[in-house]
């Protein structure tokens, strides 16, 4: 199972280029919009603050953001696998970390990038900075001197101190280990393991499994010197000398023979067909050296069928990713106020993951990957993006941090504490990451009509490089080839398939499909060659539907009701034809779809209805589970208004058809969105927050995503055409590359 998802130079670059450098940007979370809003900020409210931290310092967790900061600490000596690149090529990492703690557990991050490589002046500088954060993650620091930095921080800091290099690649591979043994019935008292690697992960990962009850002189440890044993005078360390075995095997070929589990942090084909034979029944393999394993699942299994297998690659199942820790880690240690983070709260997390592997998997993230996912030898890791991490693990490592004393402020009401987890996760991110992984299961032939348009052609590009299936790009050879080529991207040229009237076969076939749909509406043979082989979007809507492609991007050159027209000349897409248009609003955190912002003009009760049920099964493809409010400027029937009745005689239709979501209407938008309004009528049918908002006419609802998009700072996803026979999707002119290739993921995913 090679990976296809193929990142150029180029497509790392602009991704941190656009829209702005780097990948963080600060934003205030108080009002600072009047002068009493910036005397509070600063002077002189903010003296009060002051004064009561300097009472009490623990009063800094209540009135700053000690309590959900945490540092992401490197000198850049030991870049994922660059080697020392130094502090300030190591930013973009350090960045990207600091990302990923806010994405999956809703912790705010500050990359720090300290130039030296004196280990005495980084734990002073780290120290020094220790009133400003919860908790500081050290990242990419070569070895011995993480060991030292972290082991002295840990000492001298009251704050955690967690080195994800070593400790979060070792809770993982616990979790893991643990699974892998519950499924082969093995002890972990019992079992016969060897490490190959002895750095920083490798140290991390035989402690962390000793801590578990693996005993001493089970666990063999090797490097690059073959086995470190007692006695051993060679590329020794206090580090390597802790764990070295009473044993008189001397090389990585003789530790392996019987041994029940091996585990690689090392280098690309450490572990040899003949290694593997050796090994005990139901072998254990993590083979975790990147980007390229000690042995891949396919040898591994071609010689012992019986190996349960892990990796740290994402194109193989049981990926062993730091993801999975580090961030929920985090999360339970800053919410207890801990002291540290230590070996009881580690192996809670492990445990944590271990259970939830062994749990149904929620539909939402077999559909995300493509396919059923249950617990066995294919799956003893959950998957990075099960929404379910963020309130299962947290609370693990928070009780573990309770029970063993290190939490300042311990949680009373666990339920509650859960409860709020689950508020934190963005919806947003979740979705996308669900359809982009669906998708790729999907590997649909994805027509892009526009190939005269640089951002069509960079979305085709990354849609077809992501591994998400083949672009066909409707356009002229010389055309593609010039724009790629001035866009830095001209190899691409030769991935894509470039498609026009002139070189394709069917054309004869696609004019007499247009004339029999055309002929008694005004057109003759000659207007209707004119629009098959000369307008992109009639020619690419008769590629679709002759089977030629499976979905099919276009918009981003037109007005959406221009366009909307010409499909319309090959396919049913008007309102008579059951067309809606929903457009989703992405914005802090939440999902709100709009209907119908591209058909329907001034729907009638009966077609609000109609709009209602498409826009529900919309939320349904997205993974939501719709709560449609009919909206208006009045609410339930006051104030009273000739404009407003249609909204209110909508549901009753929907009543008499008996329809099978959430609904109710009509209501102001404050009511459909604003849970504490929306208690004021109890009476309201709707469960919560409306996720699904009808709105009385087309341009009521081009102006809301308008507004919101220019006002609101909303990620708009749409219109998204549905009702239509074929998966169809409408950019628009202001839409970029990520807009249109998001358009061209949900058209793979037949949403709508």
């Amino acid at each position: 199972m090679a990976g296809n998802n193929k990142i150029t130079r180029e497509d790392a670059l602009a991704y941190h280029l656009e829209p702005t450098p780097g990948k963080l940007t600060v934003n205030a979370s108080t009002p600072m919009s009047t002068q009493r809003d910036l005397s509070l900020a600063y002077s002189p409210g903010v003296a009060v603050p002051c004064e009561a931290i300097a009472e009490n310092p623990e009063t800094a967790y209540d009135y700053t953001t000690k309590g959900n900061l945490v540092a992401v600490v490197s000198n850049g000596s030991a870049v994922l696998g660059l080697g020392n690149l130094g502090a300030l090529a190591s930013k973009p990492v350090m960045e990207g970390k600091s990302v990923l703690f806010k994405r999956f557990a809703d912790v705010n991050s500050i990359d720090i990038e300290l130039d030296t490589e004196d280990p005495s002046a980084i734990i002073q500088a780290v120290k020094l900075m220790g009133p400003t954060f919860g908790g500081i993650n050290l990242e990419d620091i070569k070895a011995p001197e993480c060991f030292i930095i972290e082991q002295r921080l840990k000492e001298e800091m009251d704050i955690p101190v967690f080195h994800d290099d070593q400790h979060g690649t070792a809770v993982i591979t616990a979790a893991g280990l643990l699974n892998a043994l519950h499924i082969t019935g093995k002890k972990i008292e019992d079992c016969r393991i060897v490490l190959n690697g002895a750095g920083a992960a490798g140290i991390a990962c035989i402690e962390l499994v000793k801590a578990m009850g693996a005993k001493h002189d089970n666990c063999i440890v090797c490097d690059t010197k073959g086995v470190i044993y007692q006695g051993r005078t060679e590329g020794m360390n206090q580090w390597k000398s802790a764990h070295a075995a009473r044993t008189d095997l001397r090389t990585l070929t003789e530790a392996m023979k019987g041994a029940d589990v091996f585990l690689g942090v090392s280098v690309k084909g450490a572990v040899t067909a003949e290694m593997l034979q050796s090994m005990a029944d139901d072998p254990v393999i993590f083979a975790m050296a990147n980007p390229d394993p000690e042995i891949t699942p396919e040898e591994a299994h071609a010689i012992r069928p019986d190996a349960i297998v892990a990796t740290g690659r994402s194109d193989y199942p049981n990926q062993v990713n730091n993801v999975l820790g580090f961030p929920y880690l985090f999360r339970g240690a800053l919410d207890i106020r801990a002291r540290a983070i230590n070996d009881e709260m580690k192996i809670a997390c492990a445990q944590a993951l271990a259970e939830l592997a062994r749990e149904d998997v929620p539909d939402e993230v077999a559909l995300a990957y493509g396919r059923k996912l249950s617990f066995g030898r294919d799956y003893i890791i959950p998957t990075p993006f099960d929404p379910r991490l963020i309130h299962t693990v947290p609370p693990a490592v928070a009780r573990a941090g309770m029970d063993t004393g290190v939490a300042r402020k311990p949680i009373v009401d666990m339920a509650g504490y859960e409860q709020s987890l689950r508020a934190r996760m963005d919806p947003t991110a979740s979705m996308l990451q669900g359809m982009f992984a669906r998708a790729k299961g999907t590997q649909a032939r994805m027509i892009f009509a526009e190939g005269d348009d640089i951002r069509v052609l960079r979305a085709a590009v990354t849609y077809q490089r992501s591994g998400l299936g083949k672009a066909l790009v409707v356009g002229r050879e010389d055309d593609v080839r010039e724009r790629l080529e001035a866009a830095g991207i001209g190899d691409a040229y030769r991935e894509l398939e470039i498609v026009n009237a002139r070189n394709t076969r069917h054309l004869d076939s696609y004019k007499e499909l247009l004339y029999t749909r055309l002929q008694r509406k005004g057109y003759d043979r000659s207007d209707v060659h004119r629009l098959a082989a000369r307008d992109r979007h009639v020619f690419s809507s008769l590629m679709l539907a002759h089977g030629h492609g499976d979905g099919l991007v276009t918009g981003a050159t037109r007005k959406s009701a221009h366009v909307l027209g010409l499909i319309n000349t090959v396919f049913d897409a008007t309102a008579e034809d059951g067309a809606v248009g929903v457009t989703a609003l992405l914005v802090k955190g939440r999902i709100v779809l709009i209907a119908d912002t591209l058909v329907h003009e001034w729907p009638s009760q009966t077609d609000l209805a109609d709009i209602a049920t498409r826009a529900a099964g919309t939320a349904r493809s997205l993974g939501l589970e719709p709560r449609v409010a009919f909206v208006s400027f009045s609410t339930f029937g006051y104030p009273v208004s000739e404009r407003a009745t249609k909204m209110h005689e909508a549901p009753r239709v929907l009543d008499e058809r008996g329809a099978d979501f959430e609904y109710d209407g009509e209501m102001t938008v404050d009511v459909a969105l604003d849970p504490d309004i929306m208690e004021q009528y109890p009476f309201c049918r709707l469960t919560g927050p409306a996720n699904v908002l009808v709105v009385p006419a087309r341009h009521s609802a081009s102006i809301s995503v308008k507004l919101m998009q220019q006002l609101g700072d909303a990620t708009v996803i749409g219109p998204i055409l549905s009702g239509v026979g074929k998966p169809i999707q409408l950019c628009s002119a202001t839409s970029t590359a990520n807009d249109i290739l998001n358009m061209a993921v949900l058209a793979a995913c037949k949403v709508g």
